[in-house]
């Protein structure tokens, strides 16, 4: 049953996966109905076709009979070590300039100092951990009053969480896209002509600072606690943002 939802939700059909995961449809189609009991080896095999999330990958194993086979630490963990301090260096060496590291549910994880700029008027209650950065974006008590194209990053944050949703059938996220999608939206100028990607413009002691976002996530993690962590790096859309905070 699990199976056949993530294809469904890959929008593939069984020739299709059949033919990606190279066994035959009829094989498929028995594992899928419960008729025949897949391998853990079958359960990886099809999950990496379906670019199912290693969170989901281990439930499928369990559902399966399997134990789990990706581990999950913990951040602050003796066994990421290396992987916290890679994430300070980036977060560090990113200033002047802001950088957060978020969850999979886009929980603040760590921040540079730059973000406190961003934050700024903020109500004590949305900087209380843990900080959910979409929520402190969005929640008329957050940044949202101070965000000058509101309509328009309000519609690209609410889709890429749709999407994200959607990839992973995580119903935290559903919930969370719930919750913000209720958010009064605001209204705003649209992108500029010369915008190449919607810029986030904020209001900032009687200025407008300009950014744009690049993600990172790291490459072919075997943990679900590294596969679910991203750097979101906001960077100056402009001259004169990239003076201000450099002074």
């Amino acid at each position: 049953m699990l199976l056949r939802e993530w294809r469904e939700r890959r929008r593939l059909s069984q020739l299709e996966l059949s033919i990606q995961a190279e066994i035959s449809t009829r094989h498929l189609s028995f594992v899928e109905t419960g008729r025949s009991r897949p391998t853990s080896a079958m359960i990886l095999r099809l999950t990496e076709h379906l670019d199912v999330p290693l969170r989901e990958r281990n439930t499928m194993l369990l559902a399966g009979g399997f134990a789990p086979a990706y581990p999950e630490g913990r951040l602050d963990g003796p066994q990421l070590r290396a992987v916290r301090h890679s994430l300070r260096q980036v977060l560090t060496g990113h200033e002047p300039f802001p950088a957060v590291v978020v969850d999979r549910w886009w929980t603040m994880l760590d921040a540079n100092a730059p973000v406190g700029l961003l934050t700024a008027g903020v109500t004590k209650e949305l900087l209380e951990p843990p900080v959910n950065v979409l929520r402190l974006s969005l929640h008329p008590d957050g940044l949202a009053p101070r965000i000058a194209n509101l309509e328009q990053w309000r519609a690209h944050l609410l889709g890429r969480l749709e999407r994200q949703a959607r990839a992973t059938g995580d119903p935290k996220l559903g919930e969370l896209l719930g919750e913000l999608a209720a958010y009064p939206g605001g209204t705003g100028p649209a992108p500029a002509a010369h915008d190449v990607v919607v810029p986030l413009r904020i209001r900032h002691e009687g200025t407008e600072l300009r950014f744009f976002s690049i993600t990172a996530v790291f490459g072919s993690p075997l943990d679900v606690t590294v596969a679910e962590l991203a750097i979101e790096s906001f960077f100056p859309a402009d001259a004169a943002t990239a003076d201000a905070l450099r002074t």
